[in-house]
């Protein structure tokens, strides 16, 4: 298992777009609006708080939204359509490691990219770090978790790589939009920012922890039972070949 994990390793490194997107992006879009001064400084629409402080949860949305709806998804489906993952039935590693350690890499890559995005918050633009960090590491957990269910189900359900990707980018833009990456939550009407709390991968929930709640457990609940409806349906309904 930790060879396929450390050869899975090695592949996405060797993928710079995905790197940069998932990985270094956050920072740079960080880096980018931090040198605005206006978005550094308190606003009454944020509770009197800056911009980048109440963005900082979007941001982890963007990392966690490219690795298990960018990468993940089209990533399995070329794998099947390769015979990758009919080879590995074969042999005496059963096919399921090889999407266990997708999701492994993709926990790694996500817990450097918001390490990174911390740092660089916390040393330029002195942005607090989470506040409630038992809250932020399992919203973050459980975010990468559902995210990644459901790129297993468009992986299962795809017919071939193309249309993985193409069906993954139809469910990213709505993540990203809900989440509050394209438009600020707070220029978006009221049931809509409701309707985003709920869904993956839990924008309000890590918003909360990072600025001092604890995440609301309904909210946990919600992101919890998606992993495992969407990982249950993924793995009755998926195709090694």
């Amino acid at each position: 298992m930790l060879k396929i994990v450390n050869t899975e390793w090695k592949l996405f490194l060797r993928e710079p777009s995905m790197v940069v997107f998932a990985v270094l992006f956050p920072a740079i879009l960080l880096s980018v609006l931090g040198a605005i001064p206006a978005l550094r400084t308190p606003d009454p629409n944020f509770d009197n708080q800056r911009f980048i402080d109440a963005y900082m949860s979007s941001l982890v949305v963007v990392t966690l939204a490219f690795l298990g709806l960018n990468k993940l998804p089209t990533t399995v489906a070329t794998y099947r359509e390769k015979g990758v993952l009919r080879r590995f039935s074969t042999t005496p590693v059963h096919p399921a490691r090889l999407l266990v350690a997708q999701v492994l890499v993709n926990v790694i890559a996500g817990v450097l990219s918001v390490v990174l995005l911390m740092v660089v918050g916390r040393v330029v633009f002195d942005i607090d770090l989470p506040h409630h960090p038992l809250g932020f590491v399992v919203t973050f957990l459980l975010g990468m978790l559902s995210l990644s269910a459901i790129g297993l189900l468009v992986a299962a359900w795809a017919p071939n790589a193309r249309a993985a990707g193409g069906w993954a980018t139809v469910v990213f833009m709505l993540v990203m939009f809900f989440g509050g990456v394209y438009l600020p939550r707070f220029l978006l009407p009221d049931f809509l920012n409701t309707i985003g709390e709920y869904l993956p991968p839990g924008v309000e929930a890590l918003q909360d922890s990072w600025l001092g709640a604890a995440p609301d457990p309904v909210h946990l609940g919600v992101l919890a039972l998606v992993t495992v409806a969407a990982g249950t349906v993924a793995a009755k309904s998926f195709r090694w070949e």
